[in-house]
């Protein structure tokens, strides 16, 4: 009897122990979360009517009311975000973890870190994740969009209601699309009982939909972002000077800046103004840019201007290269060994065995591809076409916008433990739900996923280091300011408009 107290008291402490952490790693997550959307969130939003002289009492209550709605969609996106940031470390957070407890099995101070407290992380954040993708992301957006039904009376509530019956109808709408596909997919017995229970069917298929998506999404974004890390880390690098004369360049640009602000303050002084005073401003603040660069340029040390590029370079080239070829190597493992499949397991053990041939530096380099992946395919996303109009700026990003980033990092982030595992980054099986999806055991989906990865990214770098090669060399022998060549085409454009106009 006393050993069955003493059990249960350990267990009971062990849960508390292991809330205790969730919570303070949540807590965490969510206040850095918050820093960043307050860092481009636009402040006019949540400006409260009484602060503004506003004469009609009227248009002082809607304001304060929108300012209501933007604080709780706030809060909502905070979550989401802070949930986002949990799906990107649990992955790395878990390799980390099975490596210290294997490297101090008996240390007093790591028995918190267990089996039992990875695998409840992982729940959680699976659990959150659907969560925020299936009701709080919603909810915002209609919460943002509602005014209330007509001839209601005014208020948060009627918002509130009117969000609640789209929200309803829009989860019928989309449970009846899952139904009749699965009817039609699976025309059994089985499935059609199956297609009645909601928490273990409809959920877990809605998660798996949209965890193929952002799979999908990663293999478009990723093999880009991996191509324009090098250009984004060398905008925010210095160059080293290549057969150029800086100073030179440094007086030029001084000499077209003071001219043309010369001519803005003669055109602007007098009384009247040309239409060219928006352009000249135009060229005056990209000569300004132009002066600064070359300034900095200047100013850095000769450590930092000739050993920080070329080293940070080697080192996305390096990083950029083992990705391949971890990824070709688990191409070879697909067509010999089937346990290469990303399938999942259910009750893993954690600190029996490193998760890498090559210990806990294999581990580290896991980790670390894990993160540049992940960075590269934001960077990839908000630098395709299709989505640069969605990206953030500092102080000016509506509540919408901000709705739409935190639902996009949530389904990239989502998907990156299943995008590790399913290229072979790492080793570690997916714990919990994420690797419970039927798709990930279909050897000719993972098969071709691994191929289409592979060839995107390699045609993306060389095409990236053929083109930055050629403007390199241009650049440097001062072949980029020559004049263009001339051709017929050209002379033939510039003279029918003169023609169209002679014959009128």
């Amino acid at each position: 009897m006393e050993d069955d107290v003493m059990i249960r008291a350990k267990l009971f402490h062990n849960r508390v122990r292991e809330s205790i952490i969730c919570a303070l790693l949540f807590t965490a997550l969510y206040i850095l979360s918050y820093l960043v959307i307050a860092r481009f969130k636009k402040n006019a939003d949540f400006a409260a009517g009484g602060n503004i002289l506003i004469l009609d009492s009227c248009h002082q209550g809607d304001n304060n009311e929108d300012a209501t709605v933007n604080r709780i969609t706030l809060w909502m996106c905070t979550f989401t975000l802070a949930v986002s940031a949990g799906a990107v470390f649990l992955l790395p957070f878990s390799i980390i973890s099975n490596e210290i407890l294997l490297s101090f099995p008996e240390n007093y101070y790591m028995q918190w870190l267990n089996g039992s407290l990875i695998h409840g992380l992982w729940n959680l954040v699976f659990l959150f994740s659907n969560v925020s993708l299936v009701f709080l992301m919603p909810f915002a957006y209609f919460f943002t969009e509602s005014e209330g039904f007509a001839g209601s009376k005014k208020g948060i509530m009627a918002r509130v209601y009117e969000t609640f019956v789209v929200l309803f109808l829009l989860t019928l709408l989309v449970l009846g699309i899952v139904w009749v596909a699965s009817a039609i997919i699976n025309d059994d017995a089985a499935s059609r009982e199956s297609l009645y229970d909601l928490w273990d069917y409809y959920l877990p298929y809605l998660y798996s939909c949209i965890s193929l998506f952002g799979v999908l999404l990663l293999l478009l974004c990723t093999p880009f972002g991996l191509s324009r890390m090098f250009t984004v880390t060398g905008q925010l690098l210095v160059k080293p000077r290549l057969l150029e004369d800086l100073d030179e360049q440094l007086n030029c640009t001084r000499f077209e800046e003071a001219a043309v602000l010369h001519k803005l303050n003669g055109k602007m002084s007098s009384c009247w103004v040309f239409f060219s005073v928006e352009s000249l401003k135009n060229q005056f603040l990209s000569i300004h840019a132009r002066r600064l660069k070359l300034e900095i340029r200047r100013r850095a040390s000769p450590w930092q201007r000739n050993l920080g590029y070329p080293l940070v370079m080697l080192l996305l080239l390096a990083l950029t290269g083992i990705s391949v070829l971890l990824v070709g190597f688990h191409l070879l493992e697909l067509l010999i060994d089937e346990t290469a499949m990303p399938k999942g397991m259910q009750d893993p053990l954690l600190g029996k065995d490193s998760l890498s041939m090559f210990g806990s530096l294999g581990a580290a380099v896991e980790v670390i591809l894990i993160f540049y992946l992940m960075v590269s395919s934001v960077v990839g996303f908000y630098s395709s076409p299709f989505f640069i109009k969605l990206a953030p700026r500092k102080q000016d990003t509506t509540m919408t916008k901000i709705i739409g980033n935190c639902v996009s990092l949530l389904v990239l982030s989502s998907a990156l433990p299943v995008f590790s595992r399913t290229l072979g980054i790492t080793n570690f099986d997916l714990l919990g739900n994420f690797g419970s999806f039927n798709w990930l055991g279909n050897f000719y989906i993972i098969f071709l996923y691994n191929m289409l990865f592979a060839g995107l990214t390699a045609m993306c770098l060389v095409k990236k280091f053929t083109k930055a090669m050629q403007a390199e060399l241009l650049r440097a022998f001062g072949l980029d300011r020559l004049p263009l060549p001339v051709t017929r085409s050209s002379i033939s454009a510039k003279m029918c408009p003169a023609n169209s106009k002679r014959l009128v």
